[in-house]
């Protein structure tokens, strides 16, 4: 039996979000965007919503939802804003998830509960300046000395890492290099460790307001407890986090698609041309159904991976198809959109000018699409070079 529907708590949810995001978030998204800061109030006040928690377990002060409904949250704050949109989806997904999947108890108990009660936030350190699709050419480096890590590198591109509640960055480190290759690995480096450094924001074409650095570890030192999961883990742990990451990034472009099919829809009732609403012409309306199709095939693309991982099925396929697809979508979307309104989807006061800024980084973050069709090649049994 195949069900759609999604359940009344889901539905209940659902609705709290799209309050939440009307009346808080979309009369000052445009003024957020143009100061270019993340907005800690209104990270306080989806904390309070309880959405930094929603996919962990009540001992560690979590919720105990299920990955579609963080995925639905996600999609209704970009209706309106992805900046905030992706500092939800980076905060669970990325910074505190690993934690929990690959953390000891000790390790749980001590970081998640400020994660997951958005008191605090985590970064993921994976991309490198030298290295972002080819993960496995990390250079950082951590080195044991005694009883601690030593670690020397940079990452690039790290998504709340430079927040005034970040705690720590999660981030992978060659711990040996010899000639079986590299022995990559996870380690916790909180915020406030010596020789961890956090350099400043991006100008960034898109998501202004979401909070992006550069870091440097220079003779940094942690405690040696402080490896994530086993020793040369860290690279398919990442992998594996990765898979969960795309659904969520393809809930993130389902929003934004359909933040721009609202505002299209809106516009085309509105704006007149030749005596008559331009939506009574097919050019315009032909448009919006096909966005609006493509949106509602995405959907339901990220519902079907968070339906599969739900039940313990195989679905990293699913996840990198729903990733390629939704965010294709997204950027037609968002073109389409600004070509509706014409001269005003040119102008910052028009969302849909801000949602195609916002929509390019989507076919890039969390696996490019170019990655995403090797992946799922190689799902087929084919071997793409």
């Amino acid at each position: 039996m195949v069900d759609f529907d999604l359940s009344e708590e889901q539905v209940e949810f659902q609705m709290v979000v799209r309050g939440f995001v009307d009346d808080v978030i979309r009369p000052h998204a445009e003024r957020w965007d143009a100061e270019g800061e993340l907005p800690m109030d209104a990270v306080k006040q989806m904390a309070g919503l309880g959405l930094f928690g929603l996919p962990f377990p009540e001992a560690y002060g979590g919720s105990g939802a299920d990955l579609l409904t963080l995925c639905i949250a996600i999609e209704e704050i970009a209706r309106i804003d992805s900046s905030l949109a992706i500092t939800l989806e980076a905060a669970v997904g990325l910074g505190a998830m690993p934690i929990y999947r690959f953390g000891t108890e000790e390790q749980r108990r001590r970081w998640l509960p400020p994660l997951a009660a958005g008191d605090a936030l985590a970064g993921y350190g994976l991309t490198e300046p030298g290295g972002g699709s080819d993960a496995a050419a990390t250079r950082t480096t951590a080195k044991l000395d005694g009883d601690e890590w030593v670690i020397n590198g940079s990452k690039s591109f790290i998504t709340n890492s430079g927040t005034p509640i970040t705690s720590l960055v999660t981030i992978t480190a060659v711990t040996r290099d010899g000639d079986r290759g590299k022995e990559i690995s996870s380690i916790i480096v909180p915020s406030d460790t010596p020789g961890f450094e956090v350099g400043g924001g991006y100008r960034k074409m898109g998501w202004h307001h979401s909070d992006t650095h550069e870091l440097a570890f220079n003779d940094c030192r942690v405690p040696q407890e402080n490896l994530l999961g086993e020793l040369g883990g860290g690279f398919s742990n990442f992998l594996s986090i990765l898979d969960d990451g795309r659904i969520a990034i393809s809930a993130l472009a389902v929003g934004l698609a359909q933040g721009c099919v609202d505002e299209s829809i809106k516009y085309a009732h509105e704006r007149e041309a030749f005596g008559r609403p331009i939506g009574e012409y097919q050019a315009v309306a032909f448009k919006i159904a096909d966005m609006a199709t493509k949106t509602e095939l995405a959907r339901t693309a990220y519902h079907k991976a968070a339906w599969l991982k739900a039940g313990g099925r195989p679905y990293k396929a699913q996840a990198a198809m729903a990733k390629l697809y939704s965010s294709e979508v997204a950027v037609e979307a968002a073109r389409e959109a600004v070509q509706i309104h014409g001269g005003y989807g040119y102008i910052e006061e028009f969302p849909v000018c801000r949602h195609y800024r916002d929509a390019k980084i989507l076919e890039i973050g969390e696996g490019t699409s170019e990655i995403m069709r090797i992946l799922i090649a190689r799902e087929l049994g084919l071997q793409p070079r």
